[in-house]
């Protein structure tokens, strides 16, 4: 190609332009004369007016490339006086941060130099570029709000792991986190900030002061009277503690907020390239404005809103010659941010549908068309990096219109196939963090975002129950607070309205990414999306230790809801074509899924163990049931010895794939930090001031790249692979006999369904358990501020000072509680609105179906991922615990149902042989448990088939010597509780209580006992002769054994507290003595309970096991008599000093279960007699 700017002729992308001078006349279409007006208006002067007489010459595309020349170069001459060195700075005129030497601690710096986290305690950076005259400006975006300290430094400032930039003398730092700046001592200063905030570091070395301003609002002046002078010299810096992050903006990129009048950047903006683009973007426009009227001869003025580029010859050569120069400004970030997303921007402002501007794909196609492949892929992963960030570091106003505008440029973009595709493939998950464009932030200050304009009046709940929660009951309310209540509510809807046009716009962009009907040629986007929504899933599964390669859990909730709907909306779409397949409600992973290989879950653990393991002892039947063969190479032993070759094969591999991967120092990270800039490169740099042994690692490349040669496999794979074809099954090859032969849906649906569940497994439930902290505190300042209400009405008239100080409480409360019912209000839109809750609702469905098909296919179902189980279980618990204060469970279609199939999954997989891992099963018992002390649930289990029920019961009276049995001897406590002597208490009588508690907590649920389910368990005491033996020789067993142990520790801790010296007695010990006690006492309400239901077991002499359970039982109880019953022996005195953590140990509790045992025991004698 030919260099730009120079010379007359010029060749791009096969367009070559004759110099030939007998064809200087000839056009083609328009003669020389239109030709030359057409060519004076697109090539005006910056003021819009004609070329001057001097340059007004007759134009042909011969001489068009000179003119442009001379046009472009018209500022030269002051552009020529911007690019000297600016006075009063030092350094590169590239500022990025000093990776080499000027860092304290362990930190990730981003591939540009420009990003970085904390990795250390407290590790500290400063730039390559100082400062020591005049007045400039950088800006710090925010992307984690924990704690930094950000500002400037001297060169002289030394650093450590406890002291960083504020904490020297010549150093001074602003710190939202703790809201106050820093200079050797601390003062309050500023406002507290939150991730996605911008703060603008200002620095004026003639007056000496520095500022700080948070999203261009100034915080005032923070530092005046700085040190200047000989050697003095700022540069800016940052120390920030671990996982924290933030990306510098010292003039590389625009900067967000300038307005600050006199500062500079630190960097200076590339004024001459900007001048030139906006000239000919200027041209650009005047093409797409000004047509060609051939039949008339005459130019006229065009609609450019509906511009396309028809084929006309004199239109395409004029835009090549204006894209020759065009093109390579539209590699560098500054001007893209600048000058092309601001013109696309400009488009879409006029309102309307982003289909009712085509232009923009016109100009998309003109890029493809007239620009060089790599300018037009570096051009758009600018545009769509400074997008994410635009749209990541936006302030929330009210109408969140800055959200509004760049998501729909994002679409507008991504509905160019071409781009799209372009980016999917080499962008969106590989160079940016595309999950952001699904995330809606939540503001911390709710002024700023304007929620007291959306909501003026405020609501909260003030009645409630007497463990502190919102009475659920009907009870009167005032007219006052209906009236308040009722204009919160509105105002909610308001702001649900509003972000709900930000969730449609963010919906659209996944639908146009699973679009998997492109009209070009090549691999639909929907199977591109699927590999690198697969890797993005095993970063975040592979990497649990790692915090900065994980996505944030408050994307991950985000990106899950808009997945729910996009796929639904396809695979719904799909029923409406193909009526035989199954709709979104029906929906289920089927089993075939989990052994034929098709789907990789990388080193997931799986409910039979590790899938090599499966893959041997199951080979048999995978052949005979779903005709899969393993291959015998598979199941071979692998030494150590193999895993070195594979790892240096995998290493040698990965080397030839990116060869331009850079190399990490110290087996850094291969992608840069999630809490990082989302829009960085992969690779970063690994900061170590402790190491500098790590610059030279014996291995070049970490166990990463050894993930991804593993993984090409699953990145390389093609439609037909997915959706199979011609006999080929794809995805769902191998389907078992117990699977019914009906089509569910598209393979690729699936595949996308499978990644859902795995996501919300990986962080989802996490997260939505951590926002019901916010609920948690508007109750809690409610009952605060009843309480003090309370307080007022009662104080005495004469005690004018407490009045005061209780008054002053009241306004505390209340504006706290003004600030965090508006927060509420943005959360539950967000998060836990019923749409929300019928995400996971369905999810919960989808979860207990696959369960369902898989449990048929017998031994295979060992395959199935653990995660399913979990995600049953915990988005079960989502629904009854998390969006319970705002919707109820009970309104969702089908719950009935729902809860009784989800009783049977626990019910019949707590004890499933199927199922090794321990932490599954641990999970599996105590959801079970925690649903039998529910009345709705524990009658779901009773509504499962007697059958189920009645294995379930077998189940739990296994010997209790073969596995975990507190939680299990815990269910056979609650089935009882309510039935039992002197047994029909919440809480023990003998305790007040003390502060407000969590009334949803299993354990304070009023007793609702299961007589159906006791019944069983007596006829299988009654019905089996060996049960009932060695189930209570377990029990007895296990008591003897608790409460051996108890009066061990209660020995140990009444010697303890009888020595006269000062001492203490450890807390851990003291709740494991509770802990025994409490089994103790469960453990006589079992044996209460089996002498209830099936007395004959031990009074019954015809049984030969008889009489040595009725010995032992009362041995047992005279032990527990004899240690309980004396007066002032070692429990009494114990019981008397009134430990804390011993509040449960009394002679109650226990004495009362003796005294049922004996009590049935004496009655049922009389009967037998």
């Amino acid at each position: 190609m030919t260099s730009r700017g120079a010379g007359t002729a010029f060749s791009r992308k096969n367009y070559r332009l004759s110099t030939e001078p007998e064809k200087s006349k000839v056009t083609g279409i328009i003669n020389s004369r239109l030709l030359n007006d057409y060519l004076h208006r697109i090539f005006t002067n910056a003021d819009g007016n004609q070329p001057a007489a001097a340059y007004r010459k007759h134009l042909t595309f011969q001489n068009l490339q000179e003119h442009l020349d001379r046009l472009l170069a018209e500022e030269n001459g002051s552009e020529d006086s911007r690019d000297q060195v600016a006075e009063g700075r030092l350094g590169p005129s590239a500022v990025v941060l000093d990776h080499t030497s000027g860092f304290e601690g362990l930190l990730l710096v981003d591939d540009d130099l420009l990003g970085v986290i904390g990795h250390s305690n407290f590790g500290s950076i400063r730039a390559t570029t100082c400062v020591y005259k005049g007045k400039w400006i950088y800006e710090v975006l925010i992307s984690s709000q924990g704690l930094m300290q950000i500002g400037w430094c001297t060169l002289n400032c030394r650093f450590n792991q406890e002291e960083g930039v504020g904490d020297t003398p010549d150093s001074y730092a602003y710190d939202g986190n703790r809201v106050r700046k820093w200079n050797v001592t601390t003062t309050n200063y500023g406002k507290s900030w939150a991730a996605g905030d911008i703060v603008s570091c200002l620095i004026d070395l003639d007056e000496g002061t520095i500022a700080f301003c948070l999203n261009g609002i100034s915080l005032g002046t923070a530092f005046d009277n700085i040190t200047r002078g000989a050697g003095m010299a700022y540069f800016p810096a940052i120390s920030l503690s671990f996982k924290e992050s933030v990306a510098f903006n010292f003039g590389s990129r625009p900067l967000r907020y300038p307005s600050v009048e006199g500062y500079r950047p630190l960097q200076d903006p590339p004024v001459a390239d900007l001048v030139k683009a906006r000239k000919l973007l200027g041209y650009l426009k005047n093409v797409i404005h000004i047509g060609i009227d051939v039949m008339e001869g005459k130019l006229v003025e065009k609609d450019t809103s509906m511009w396309q580029l028809q084929g006309e010859p004199t239109v395409l050569i004029t835009l090549a010659h204006i894209f020759n120069y065009f093109s390579p400004l539209m590699c560098k970030v500054y001007l893209v941010e600048d000058v092309l997303m601001t013109f696309l921007l400009s488009i879409l402002e006029r309102g309307g549908a982003v289909d009712a501007h085509p232009l923009i794909q016109q100009l998309l196609d003109l890029m493809w068309l007239l620009m060089e492949e790599y300018e037009v892929h570096e051009c758009l992963k600018q545009l769509l990096m400074s997008l994410l960030r635009a749209y990541r570091f936006s302030p929330i106003i009210p109408d969140l219109g800055l959200q509004i505008h760049y998501l729909r440029l994002t679409i507008a973009v991504l509905k160019h196939e071409k781009s799209r595709k372009y980016l999917l493939s080499n962008v969106l998950f590989d160079v940016l963090r595309s999950v952001v464009f699904f995330y809606i932030k939540s503001p911390l200050r709710v002024e700023e975002a304007g929620l007291q304009e959306l909501i003026p009046t405020t609501w909260w709940p003030n009645r409630f129950t007497k463990e502190g929660k919102e009475s659920k009951e009907v009870k009167e309310e005032s007219a006052e607070e209906r009236l308040r209540r009722r204009a919160y509510e509105r105002g909610c809807q308001r702001l649900k309205k509003r972000i709900e046009v930000v969730e449609g716009l963010q919906v659209q962009i996944l639908k146009l990414l699973l679009n998997n009907k492109d009209r070009g040629g090549g691999e639909a986007s929907r199977y591109i999306f699927l590999n690198k929504f697969r890797k993005f899933l095993q970063e975040n599964a592979s990497n649990r230790g790692n915090l900065t390669v994980l996505c944030p859990p408050e994307y991950m909730v985000c990106f899950l809801h808009r997945l729910i709907a996009a796929l639904r909306f396809f695979w719904d779409g799909h029923k409406a074509k193909i009526p035989a397949t199954l709709s979104s409600e029906e929906a289920y992973i089927p089993p075939q899924l989990f052994y034929n290989g098709k789907v990789d879950y990388f080193d997931l653990q799986r409910l039979g163990g590790l899938l090599s393991h499966l893959k041997k002892t199951l080979k048999d039947d995978l052949a005979a049931k779903a005709n899969v063969l393993i291959d015998p190479a598979e199941l071979q032993a692998v030494t150590m010895d193999d895993l070195d070759e594979d790892e240096e094969s995998a290493t040698s591999a990965a080397q030839s794939q990116r060869p331009s991967a850079a190399l990490a120092i110290g087996g850094a990270l291969a992608r840069p930090g999630w809490l990082s800039s989302p829009t960085l490169g992969r690779a970063n740099r690994f900061l170590s001031t402790a190491a500098v042994s790590l610059m030279n690692p014996r291995r070049p490349l970490g166990t990463l790249e050894k993930i991804k040669v593993r993984t090409l496999s699953v990145e390389q794979r093609t439609e037909e692979d997915i959706e199979g074809s011609h006999g080929n099954e794809g995805l769902l090859l191998g389907r078992p006999p117990e699977e019914p032969d009906q089509p569910i849906t598209e393979n690729s649906l699936l595949e996308i369904l499978d990644g859902i569940v795995m996501m919300y497994n990986l962080s989802v439930h996490q997260q939505l358990g951590k926002m019901v902290g916010v609920s948690d505190d508007v109750n809690e300042y409610a009952m605060a501020l009843k309480d003090t209400e309370e307080k007022i009405s009662r104080c005495p008239k004469r005690r004018r000072d407490i009045h005061e100080e209780l008054l002053k409480s009241q306004k505390v409360f209340s504006e706290k509680l003004n600030h965090l019912s508006r927060r509420l209000a943005w959360i539950n839109v967000t998060i836990y609105s019923k749409e929300k809750m019928q995400d996971i609702y369905w999810l919960l469905r989808v979860c207990i179906r696959t369960i369902e098909h898989g449990d048929r296919t017998g031994s295979l179902f060992a395959f199935m991922p653990e995660f399913y189980l979990s995600v049953a279980m915990n988005s079960y618990s989502a629904l009854k615990n998390y969006f319970s204060p705002v919707n109820s469970m009970e309104e969702l279609p089908g719950y009935e149902e729902t809860l009784m199939r989800l009783a049977a999954i626990l019910a019949k997989h707590f004890a499933d042989s199927r199922i090794v891992g321990t932490d599954i099963r641990d999970s599996l018992m105590q959801a079970l448990a925690s649903y039998v002390c529910y009345p709705h649930s524990l009658r779901a289990v009773e509504r499962i088939p007697e059958e189920q029920r009645i294995s379930m019961m077998k189940n739990l009276l296994a010997p209790y010597e073969q596995r975990p049995w507190a939680q299990t001897n815990w269910i056979l406590v609650r089935l009882w509780r309510g039935c039992g002597f002197g047994y029909r208490y919440t809480r023990l009588p003998h305790l007040l209580k003390t502060k407000p508690e969590d009334a949803s907590l299993p354990s304070l649920q009023k007793p609702c006992p299961s007589t159906l389910l006791q019944q069983h368990m007596a006829d299988l005491l009654r019905g089996d002769r060996d049960l009932a033996p060695s189930f209570l020789n377990s029990v007895l067993n296990q008591l003897n054994w608790a409460f051996s142990e108890f009066i061990g520790m209660i020995q140990e801790i009444q010697q303890a507290a009888e020595r006269l010296e000062r001492n203490f007695v450890d807390s851990r010990q003291l709740k494991v003595c509770a802990t025994c006690f409490d089994l103790s006492v469960s453990l006589l309400r079992v044996l209460e309970m089996t002498v209830t239901l099936a007395p004959e077991i031990f009074l019954d002499w015809n049984r030969p096991s008889s009489e040595l359970l009725l010995r032992r039982l009362a041995q047992l109880l005279n032990q527990v008599l004899n240690r309980v019953t004396a007066e002032r022996n070692l429990f009494d005195r114990v019981v008397n000093l009134r430990l804390p953590g011993l509040e449960s140990v009394d002679h109650y509790p226990i004495l009362v279960a003796v005294t049922g045992i004996l009590v049935r025991l004496l009655v049922d004698t009389d009967v037998q007699g």
